[in-house]
């Protein structure tokens, strides 16, 4: 090999490492880089619902659950209906009621009427869930502030309207097919 490829053999990123200059947008190395946060994410999912017991449909659950709950001072009772988890998750109404009984049983989720609507259920997480992911998760949660502060506001406020945008995208794709 000559010197001038091993000098650029040598420059290319490790797998997970963005180039100097970014990475090429638009290009197979963004790409590279989605399916990689996808697969630690995925691999992390795996890791909690492991160590709490769950299947990883149920932390996907849980996680569905947790996200309709009501922000802090916000309005409404939050929660979300089984129904919905299923059409979320891609479960038929079977497998919904399953892993919710699971979620029950290990003390995740409640289930309850809906205070205007009492022919409607809706399903809540418990605080107790919430500690133990956030028990869990606190490493990411701090792994991501640091590497979160190595970028300006601009920079973050550009990810985040891509990660969005590429979300949504790929969920109405999912839900389309």
């Amino acid at each position: 090999m000559s010197e001038q490829g091993e000098q650029q053999e040598q420059q290319e990123p490790d797998q997970g490492q963005v180039p100097p200059g970014g990475p090429v947008l638009g290009g197979p190395a963004l790409g590279r880089l989605l399916q990689d946060l996808a697969s630690e994410m995925h691999l992390l999912g795996h890791g909690f619902a492991g160590a709490s017991g769950l299947h990883t449909t149920d932390v996907q659950a849980l996680l569905a659950i947790m996200r309709a709950a009501p922000e802090p001072g916000g309005s409404g009772s939050g929660g979300i209906t089984p129904g919905r988890l299923g059409e979320e998750l891609g479960l038929s109404s079977g497998a919904v009621t399953a892993v919710l009984d699971r979620l029950e049983r290990a003390g995740h989720i409640r289930r309850g009427r809906d205070a205007a609507d009492r022919r409607l259920v809706l399903v809540h997480y418990l605080p107790g869930a919430g500690r133990m992911a956030a028990e869990w998760f606190a490493p990411v949660a701090r792994r991501t502030e640091t590497v979160r502060a190595e970028f300006t506001p601009a920079e973050i406020a550009a990810v985040a309207r891509f990660l969005g945008r590429i979300t949504g995208e790929l969920a109405d794709l999912r839900r389309d097919r």
